[in-house]
């Protein structure tokens, strides 16, 4: 994010222009035949899932679905599941029972522990994965945490790919999300396509950990724009200047 795009987040913040990207048609396309169960045809459109349906997990799933993706989903509260069962998602009672109905898995989990015991606990993913089949952690979790949920997933003969996002409600619910990932290529190659509908930038950063130390890197230097930026808001208050006006120069930079 360059200094011109920070004050745009900032000026919508302070409410001087509403901003709302149009949703641009995307269509899933060239998913990679490896994931495929055996006897489904190279031309079936993949069988996704969708673990965690919270502030970020709702809107990216139903960005899939509304771009015709054939999508299950699960989350502890089953009622938080009904507003997209509602729009055509399939449910399962747990996250095993996701993973062996699905040959794509997404989750999207609040934090290191609950990313864990969904991917590697009692009926987790790890329990119904295996060959043939991809699951995808876009939980933002620590490098250890990563390499541990890689670990079991590897051992089921599955493939993994971490993708930390960067972005928050907004930028999820319009599709603007930025993919951090690292993992298995070819992996990252199969759901390339689902990730242009989530997000509007994607990156690959090889072996696993590097996408969660990167989203880390990301967030200490948000932090320190954001105190930087802060700071500057006060001293023009502090010397009779409009803060929105700031912020509107600021835009230009």
């Amino acid at each position: 994010m360059n200094c011109s795009q920070f004050a745009t987040t900032m000026r919508s913040a302070f409410s001087l222009h509403h901003f709302n990207s149009p949703r641009l048609s995307r269509h899933v396309s060239n998913v990679s035949a490896s994931l495929q169960p055996q006897g489904q045809g190279t031309d079936t459109p993949p069988r996704i899932g969708f673990l965690g349906l919270g502030i970020m997990g709702t809107p990216m799933a139903l960005n899939l679905i509304k771009a015709g993706v054939d999508l299950t989903v699960w989350n502890r509260t089953k009622s938080k599941c009904d507003p997209l069962i509602s729009l055509g998602a399939k449910y399962k009672p747990s996250p095993e029972e996701v993973a062996a109905s699905c040959d794509l898995t997404f989750a999207m989990l609040a934090d290191p522990q609950s990313a864990v015991d969904v991917a590697c606990g009692k009926h987790g993913v790890a329990n119904g994965i295996g060959p043939g089949k991809g699951y995808v952690d876009v939980s933002t979790v620590d490098v250890d945490t990563s390499k541990l949920i890689n670990g079991h997933i590897k051992s089921t003969g599955a493939l993994f790919l971490e993708a930390p996002v960067s972005g928050s409600k907004k930028p999820a619910e319009d599709g603007q999300l930025i993919f951090l990932t690292a993992g298995d290529r070819n992996l990252y190659e199969t759901v390339a396509p689902f990730l242009d509908i989530m997000g509007k930038s994607k990156f690959y950063l090889g072996d696993v950990g590097n996408g969660a130390a990167m989203k880390l890197v990301v967030n200490m230097i948000m932090g320190s724009m954001m105190a930087s930026f802060s700071e500057g808001l006060l001293l023009s208050e502090k010397v009779g200047l409009d803060p929105k006006v700031l912020v509107e120069v600021f835009s230009y930079y």
